[in-house]
Order: structure tokens, then C-alpha cells, then sequence
């Protein structure tokens, strides 16, 4: 929390509903910038602040207050000082007992960041950032992919939600935190990562270049077949995505919209105030938004204020897309929209992230992120136990999973392997025919596969490899993008229900 200039620095118990700055946050790290959060506490706070306390202990907690033996750290730490074979940092044994503190939590959400660390995420919500551009967390031996960022090289290269990453530059993460798989991940525009990652049970290995990814937040266009449809995209949920959101839908409606489609699909998360802002757009002062619940705590609810959060109101026909790379912030903002908008949901479940983190620094230069609390939707259900479902379910073409093929690879005629069958299975969505879709690269693949050459004036010598591997990606990616069946729906039901 922070503390007027001058003042004594001591420690205090916050209760849950002063939270309402905190981050709420899918991931452990982002690993090319999105904004993750800093403590925001009402309108006299400066955003951009950050808590002056230099201690997160709450020794007014009667829990806290108890005995405890630190005889064996101590010793621990002298023997280690004294009797190793080498000379030790100081340091890195106090960095990590706190790690190690954190780990045995056993919340992916909780962790200790080392200075380095803490100016990462504290740089994450203002600017942009070089990365791959995917928002990740641990989980277990492997680094989870949420979602990529729009626009980003992880998106441009076909990842996808709930992919893992196995390998960073042939390095194994099953040992590492989250910060240090980040670490690896990360790195300065124009260089090359090359990832190991598994999707379901295949595994294959993928090279991207780094790049800036700016934090764009909104993104806005009017339907190009139904020009009284606003389309207005998401992608998470930072200091200004509210008044970017505003501005979108105003601008929208100056060119003729009058029915929107909100879409919150692959949004990971973000500021719970951004969430609780935004979520009072479209709901009427006075209903809930949401429900927090602290340790010993009755639940606090939300409620829509528009002296508290913002006067815009939206009330227009409208929908929200939704999927499993929706998560906590998006949760909060589909559980208001439905419960208490009465706003249909449309796309498939979301990823079920109910739990409230915050940031509070420690003495030196480090911080602890640490799960403060969960929340609830507004009719009180809790989206970790069951996810949020869609009113009005639909998948996206099953071809959307197809793996990414390898350019740094050579697929020819005489091949059998799961990767020649996710190369037939890709020419067979992009219409070419390859008979029935299996795991050989027989002479019907290799006339497919020269037709495409053909068609794309690449060299047509029937062998994918290098130019023709990634055309055919891009080719796929242009066909997913036209064959939205979840943003279809949704411009059809809003025809069909005015």
C-alpha cells in the first residue's frame, strides 16, 4: 500500500476490498508485455506509483504472531557461509530462502522477484516490450502458454492456448521457476528463440524472432458485410484499456453501429480495477459486478457506481466472445456481462481463474506476488471450481489445431510420420486433394503439395521444407481467420435477435 512521504513505514492488514487495485492476473510472467498490475488504491493514488512500504508482513494477523524457530535457517545459513568447499554470496542464499519460501506455497501465483524481476513487471505495464509475445505460467515440468498477445511472433507462429513449452534453445525448463524459463525466452528484437513445444501428444520444435510488442489493449472495426455491427477486441486489461474501450465503442457508434461484439477470446487477464471498470459499463448502477473474498473473510460485493467507476453506460445489443484463453480479468468482466447485463455469452468455456494477487515490496529490493484472494462472479460462483460457460456454444474448425510444421525440417515423398499427417490434414483443409488423411507422404501428397508451390510461385519440386512450410502455415492461419465459426454465430444472432 502507500504510505504519504515522510511517513513512518510499519506494517498493516489490508482487507480484501482495498484489493481492488490488485493484479488479477493468469500468469506468473509475461514473457513480452502485457500489462500484470501494480496496487491502485482509489482516485488519489497515482497509477504509475508504486508501494512505498518495505515490508509485507502482516504482524497485526494473530496467525503471523506465532512462535516460530528460525534457529535452523540460521544455522543453515552460517554452516553454508562458513564450511562450504567454495565462498558463497551472501545474497543468493537469502534470495533463495525466499524462493524457496514461495515455492512451498504451492501456488504457480506466488512468488519472490528479485530486483531484476520486479523491474520487469513494474516495466510490463506501461511500455512495449521485446519477447516472444505469450502469456505463460508454470505447470509442473513444463511452461504453459495462456494465450499469445495479438500480433505477437508467438501468435504469427501458430501457438496456441494450453500449448507447453518443453525446451528453451534445446535447455530443458523442468527445473526452472517461471522467472528463469522467462528469462531464456526473452531477449532483443531480431534474435532467434527456438522452442520444443507439446500439444496434446505431439511434440515439435518451432524457431521464432523476437520482437517489440507494444501493449495495445483495444482494437475496433465496424463488420465489413453488416456495417451496424461494431466488432471491439479486447486483448487485456491494462491501466488505459478503459478509456481505450470508451473510445472505441464511441467512435463506432459516430459510424453507424448500433449492435456490437465484444470479444475477450485469448485475453489473459490483467487489473482487477481495469476489469471492475470496464465491467461497469454495461452494468446498471446499483448491480453487482463481482465478489471478492479475502482469509476469514465474507465475501465483498461490487457493486456498479457510476461516481466510483466511470459514467459511460453502453446499452445496446451486444455479445461477448469467449474461450480458454479467457481468463481472470476476462472472467470477472463475462460473468458481469451475463449475470448482470444479461449479455450472451458466445465461443466455448474460459479458463477458470478465480484467484486475486498482489504485489507488496520487501526489505532491499525485491517483492513478493502473492494470492490475496479470490473472487467470485456476481451470483457468487467461483470460476476456479467451474469455469465460465457460453450460452451458446461453438467451436472453432477443427483444423485450428493443427500442428505447426517445422521449416527447418524436409518432408518428401516416402516419409511416414505424425508429421506428414498434420501436413496431408492441412492441404486437405486448404482444399487441395490428398485422399484420405494419413501419416504418408505418398505421390497424392506430393502433387498437393506441388499444386500449392504453384499456386504460392514457390519452386514446385513437391518437398516441404524452409519457404513452403511456412506458406503453408500463413495459408492456414488466413483460412482459420476467415472461418471465424464463433464470431459468425455472433454477427447471426444479433441479426436474428433484435
Amino acid at each position: 500500500m502507500q504510505h504519504e512521504p515522510g511517513s513512518q513505514k510499519e506494517t498493516k492488514k489490508v482487507s480484501l476490498p482495498l484489493y481492488i487495485g490488485s493484479l488479477l492476473v493468469v500468469l506468473v510472467v509475461a514473457i513480452a508485455g502485457t500489462a500484470l498490475g501494480l496496487s491502485y488504491f482509489g482516485d488519489a493514488a497515482d497509477e504509475t506509483d508504486q508501494p512505498e512500504t518495505e515490508t509485507a508482513l502482516d504482524f497485526t494477523d494473530e496467525e503471523a504472531t506465532q512462535p516460530v524457530d528460525f534457529q535452523p535457517i540460521e544455522e543453515m545459513y552460517s554452516i553454508l557461509m562458513t564450511q562450504y568447499l567454495e565462498e558463497i554470496d551472501s545474497q543468493t542464499l537469502i534470495e533463495g530462502a525466499l524462493e524457496g519460501m514461495a515455492d512451498a506455497v504451492g501456488d504457480p501465483y506466488t512468488e519472490y522477484l528479485d530486483e531484476v524481476e520486479a523491474t520487469s513487471m513494474d516495466e510490463d505495464i506501461q511500455g512495449s516490450f521485446e519477447g516472444i509475445g505469450a502469456e505463460v505460467m508454470k505447470e509442473g515440468e513444463y511452461v504453459r502458454i495462456v494465450s499469445p498477445i495479438a500480433g505477437s511472433p508467438a501468435e504469427e507462429a501458430g501457438l496456441m492456448p494450453n500449448d507447453y513449452i518443453v525446451e528453451v534453445d534445446n535447455e530443458s525448463v523442468a527445473d526452472l521457476n517461471i522467472n528463469e524459463a522467462v528469462s531464456l525466452i526473452r531477449g532483443p528484437q531480431g534474435s532467434e528463440v527456438e522452442l520444443l513445444i507439446l500439444r496434446g501428444e505431439n511434440l515439435f520444435n518451432i524457431t521464432l524472432t523476437r520482437d517489440s510488442i507494444p501493449v495495445e489493449s483495444v482494437r475496433y472495426e465496424l463488420d465489413e458485410d453488416n456495417p451496424t455491427i461494431g466488432y471491439v477486441h479486447i486483448t487485456n486489461f491494462n491501466l488505459p484499456t478503459y478509456e481505450e474501450l470508451v473510445e472505441a465503442i464511441e467512435e463506432l457508434q459516430d459510424q453507424g453501429a448500433e449492435q456490437f461484439i465484444f470479444d475477450v477470446r485469448g485475453n489473459p487477464g490483467g487489473l482487477l480495477n481495469s476489469a471492475i471498470r470496464i465491467s461497469n459499463i454495461f452494468v446498471e448502477d446499483g448491480d453487482p459486478i463481482m465478489q471478492s473474498q479475502g482469509r476469514n473473510e465474507e465475501p465483498f460485493i461490487y457493486v456498479a457506481d457510476s461516481l466510483e467507476y466511470g459514467d459511460f453506460k453502453f446499452d445496446q445489443p451486444a455479445v461477448l466472445l469467449i474461450d480458454g484463453g479467457s481468463a481472470s480479468a476476462s472472467e470477472i468482466l463475462a460473468g458481469a456481462m451475463s449475470q448482470s447485463a444479461d449479455i450472451p455469452l458466445i465461443g466455448t468455456s474460459t479458463f477458470g481463474k478465480g484467484t486475486i494477487q498482489n504485489i507488496l515490496p520487501l526489505s532491499g529490493d525485491g517483492e513478493v506476488k502473492f494470492t490475496a484472494g479470490r473472487w467470485l462472479t456476481a451470483d457468487g460462483d467461483w470460476v476456479t471450481e467451474e469455469s465460465i460457460q457460453p450460452d451458446i456454444e461453438v467451436e472453432m474448425p477443427e483444423y485450428q489445431n493443427f500442428l505447426i510444421i517445422n521449416p527447418e525440417e524436409t518432408y518428401q515423398e516416402g516419409d511416414v510420420s505424425e508429421e506428414i499427417e498434420n501436413i496431408n490434414g492441412i492441404l486437405d483443409a486448404l482444399g487441395y486433394d490428398i485422399g484420405e488423411v494419413d501419416n504418408s507422404f505418398d505421390t497424392e501428397t506430393q502433387a498437393a503439395v506441388e499444386s500449392f508451390q504453384e499456386e504460392n510461385d514457390l519452386d514446385a519440386d513437391g518437398i516441404v521444407t524452409g519457404p513452403t512450410a511456412r506458406a503453408l502455415i500463413e495459408a492456414l492461419r488466413e483460412l482459420i481467420n476467415e472461418n471465424d465459426t464463433q464470431y459468425d454465430r455472433a454477427v447471426d444472432y444479433l441479426l436474428n435477435n433484435e
